[in-house]
């Protein structure tokens, strides 16, 4: 399809739910027909694993977690894994292990690993013609606390591709996939139960409450890896901010899909921060747009396409984030947060809406670029206040290095 069919597809589809509706419906019957034909008669083998993260664009999260910690553990010696990526090439270095291998997001091959593998583990939602089939279990890692309202919760939404109605179908058909749904927390369990309907449906006894298998390493680090991890990123003696934003639901352009509009002056942050200071900037796996901060001298750096943000977690000395529930893991490393939340009014009002009461937040809410610079320059002189650290008895009460043992010791069968 020519890139300009495709926009003018997306624009019709923008403007009118039920021709929306209609195109996804057929498209979802037209693909799971093919998922089936793609291996009609083949049988489960309960020793293969499939893995994906966000959607097939990388290697990391909670999936990554357990496939290595079955492939390092001789109790699943005999078990098999097949990841799907979007671009396997770039991630043929897990072909090194013979138990491992790779097919390519929506691909033939990707449709018969579905069909044959007897665990799915991915942390978003598989696409809407995916269903397991009866007999595999799919594992819903979900991928952060949520700060922001998810599903059956979102009251007003400003999303330019679903509207209220259409996000809860997506959640409610969700639901009905999954085997197990992982949670961090109490408050998670609570949130996520109400976000998937899963208390009006009878399905609550779907969640296991363990930790974030992904937060092990959080937990586990040594400092020769996080020295490691900031000499591959250029860091020298400077202090590293990562800047980490969430997308908004409403910013989407046609044929491309979420973009995401920075307005924070890096110019000036450069003025006052440059000598001390380096950003790397992480934009959500959502957004599509690139960015060139090329100007900027190696003050900011994209660090968008790196693979997995614990590395970045871990080398970084502090976080900026606006609504983005990054900070819920960064607090397991007891480093200072900051909230630059600029369009806090329109986005708590119109777009999203929040779970927990802002107060709450372990850092403090900034609104321009003076305060964010005068609360960077105070972070140097640090330490977790109780406010902090009773914050992470409430959100991360199991993060101690050992979820992805728990957790699998829960969902495999024997």
């Amino acid at each position: 399809m020519s890139g300009f069919l495709k926009k003018k597809i997306f624009d019709i589809a923008k403007n009118s739910k039920t021709i929306r509706v209609a195109l996804r419906s057929g498209r979802d019957a037209l693909y799971r027909a093919k998922m089936v034909l793609d291996d009609p008669f083949g049988s489960i083998d309960d020793r293969l694993v499939y893995f994906q993260t966000f959607s097939g664009r990388g290697y990391s999260d909670s999936p990554k977690a357990m496939y290595e910690y079955m492939l390092n553990t001789p109790e699943y010696r005999d078990y098999r894994f097949v990841w799907s990526f979007r671009d396997p090439e770039k991630h043929s270095f897990l072909l090194k292990n013979e138990r491992t291998t790779t097919v390519k997001f929506r691909s033939r091959a990707d449709n018969r690993a579905l069909r044959k593998a007897g665990y799915w583990i991915a942390n978003y939602r598989m696409l809407d013609y995916q269903y397991p089939r009866k007999g595999q279990i799919y594992v819903q890692c979900w991928h952060g606390t949520p700060l922001k309202r998810l599903g059956y919760d979102i009251k007003a939404s400003d999303n330019a591709m679903n509207s209220i109605e259409e996000i809860r179908e997506k959640y409610r058909t969700d639901a009905q996939k999954f085997t197990y749904l992982l949670s961090p927390s109490p408050f998670a369990t609570e949130k996520f139960a109400s976000a998937w309907n899963l208390n009006e449906t009878g399905q609550t006894g779907k969640i296991i409450e363990e930790g974030y298998p992904r937060n092990d390493r959080l937990m586990n680090f040594l400092p020769e890896e996080r020295e490691e991890i900031r000499k591959k990123l250029g860091a020298g003696d400077k202090r590293l901010i990562l800047y980490a934003p969430t997308w908004r639901d409403n910013q989407h352009s046609s044929g491309e899909g979420y973009t995401y509009r920075t307005e924070v002056d890096f110019d000036r942050l450069k003025k006052e921060l440059g000598d001390e200071y380096i950003i790397l900037f992480r934009a959500h796996y959502l957004v599509a747009n690139s960015f060139d901060f090329d100007r900027y001298g190696g003050f900011v750096r994209d660090v968008s396409s790196y693979d997995d943000i614990n590395d970045l977690y871990i080398a970084s000395d502090m976080l900026i984030t606006d609504y983005s529930s990054v900070f819920f893991d960064y607090s397991n490393l007891k480093r200072p947060v900051i909230f630059y939340m600029y369009d806090l009014d329109q986005y708590a009002n119109e777009v999203r809406g929040f779970y927990m009461p802002l107060d709450d937040l372990p850092g403090p809410i900034v609104k321009d670029e003076e305060a964010l610079v005068n609360e960077i320059r105070r972070s140097t002189d640090w330490t977790p206040d109780e406010k902090y650290l009773e914050f992470n008895r409430r959100f991360n009460p199991h993060e101690d290095g050992g979820a992805s043992e728990r957790v699998l010791r829960r969902v495999i069968r024997r």
